[in-house]
């Protein structure tokens, strides 16, 4: 076994070129293929070196956010695994280690960088998406206990996930913002119903979940009670980021890579039809030569606005990516990237049906392209809508980034209790 650096790496005193050689001698005598993926990431959990910008107490080294991308170059470069794909390390992790408390951070952070345990997200509602401070799923103190009941739904990966992170109403007797508290959910028991949901591109990612008197420990609160909608806000935000769903392309060989391979296939079978909700851009070029039309200045004209486009999109997620490097919370970036998206996403959309013409709207072997094109545009519109609306997102550039008022509201100042709602 390969002990942890008995002190970690003092931050005032590093350099890029400093960490980077640290590293790499680190790996070249704790890296082994033919380890289990679980022995192999619990090394690389008690070196610090899993997420080097975390604190040392929160199993990192204190270092700026720019170490964890030279970390994860120096991984690939020896065909070595990092920490897991999924909603554990991109949002579950970032929302405990910002937020706490202690115990939280404690029981959770662990498991999730070495994959034991698997996160789902648990925020939006029938009633309450948009408008996610609307929700109504009752939280009810019990003792050293909370009691869950009501409705969550547009639920990724809520199906195996070990635990969700839920948003639910503990107060009805202040405005909505306020009474709301965030906790871990166990999803393995009684009271938690998980039903899969069938999309009209026939496949079924998203569930919803049912909560009849599930038990949620007191000691699993993120955050503060009553201060859930500020704990919220944190994991929509790294929602937010332009991670990108795709291959499971992992390097490496040995028994650690394979199993890495294997556990990243399970999770992105899951988002198989992201690529078409975004648009599929790479195909676009492609089928306006298979279709011999990449001379009609109409579509040539069109392919030319989306490639412009996705560059455009390209660079802002790289700002985004120089911004997190630097260490900054996320800020605006997230919202412009987003609605970025889902214009390119309309816009490949509209591409793809000139090139396909009618024959796009067919889906199978009878389709234009064995139906992708058809497939492209019914999952588009899920861009605008996952992660918060493209209406949403213009609020928050609007109001945060642009200072401009508010849009009314008569629901924010009255106790929730009293707001009129659907039945």
């Amino acid at each position: 076994m390969i002990a942890a650096t008995s002190n970690p790496t003092d931050s005032s005193r590093t350099t890029p070129e400093t960490v980077r050689a640290e590293v790499r001698a680190w790996l070249a005598a704790a890296w082994d293929p033919d380890l289990s993926l679980l022995e192999w990431r619990r090394r690389l959990l008690e070196s610090g070196w899993a997420v080097p910008s975390w604190a040392p107490e929160r199993h990192g080294r204190g270092l700026g956010a720019w170490a964890d991308a030279i970390v994860s170059e120096e991984l690939t470069a020896v065909g070595a695994v990092g920490t897991p794909v999924g909603g554990g390390m991109s949002l579950a992790a970032p929302t405990i280690v910002d937020h706490g408390p202690d115990r939280v951070r404690d029981r959770f952070l662990e498991p999730i960088i070495t994959g034991e345990e698997t996160w789902c997200q648990l925020f939006s509602e029938p009633g309450a998406g948009s408008d996610l401070a609307g929700i109504t799923t009752r939280a009810e103190r019990d003792g050293d206990r909370w009691i869950l009941n009501g409705q969550k739904v547009w639920n990724t990966s809520a199906d195996h996930a070990d635990f969700g992170l839920l948003v639910a109403r503990s107060n009805w007797d202040v405005p909505k913002h306020r009474g709301l508290t965030y906790f871990v959910l166990p999803m393995n028991q009684p009271g938690v119903e998980v039903r899969p949901l069938k999309q009209m591109n026939y496949h079924a990612s998203f569930m919803e979940v049912f909560l009849t008197d599930a038990v949620v420990p007191a000691e699993n609160v993120v955050g503060d009670v009553g201060q859930g909608w500020s704990v919220a806000l944190t994991t929509l935000s790294y929602e937010r980021r332009f991670a990108s769903m795709g291959k499971a392309d992992l390097p490496g060989e040995g028994r650690a890579a394979e199993e890495a391979r294997a556990e990243a296939e399970r999770y992105y079978q899951t988002y198989a039809w992201y690529p078409q909700r975004a648009g599929r851009v790479d195909l676009a070029v492609e089928y306006a030569h298979r279709a011999q039309s990449s001379d009609d200045p109409v579509i040539r004209q069109e392919l030319a606005r989306l490639i412009s486009m996705q560059r455009v999109s390209q660079w802002t997620a790289r700002r985004a990516a120089a911004a997190r490097a630097l260490g900054r919370p996320p800020g605006a970036e997230g919202s412009i990237g987003k609605l970025a998206l889902s214009n390119l996403a309309r816009q490949a959309a509209r591409t793809h049906s000139l090139i396909g013409g009618a024959d796009g709207m067919l889906s199978g072997a009878d389709g234009a392209f064995d139906g992708m094109i058809g497939e492209v545009l019914i999952s588009v519109p899920a861009q605008s809508i996952a992660g918060g609306t493209d209406e949403i997102q213009r609020n928050i550039l609007g109001e945060r980034i642009l200072g401009l008022p508010r849009e009314p509201s008569v629901d924010t100042d009255v106790a929730f209790r009293d707001v009129r709602r659907n039945a």
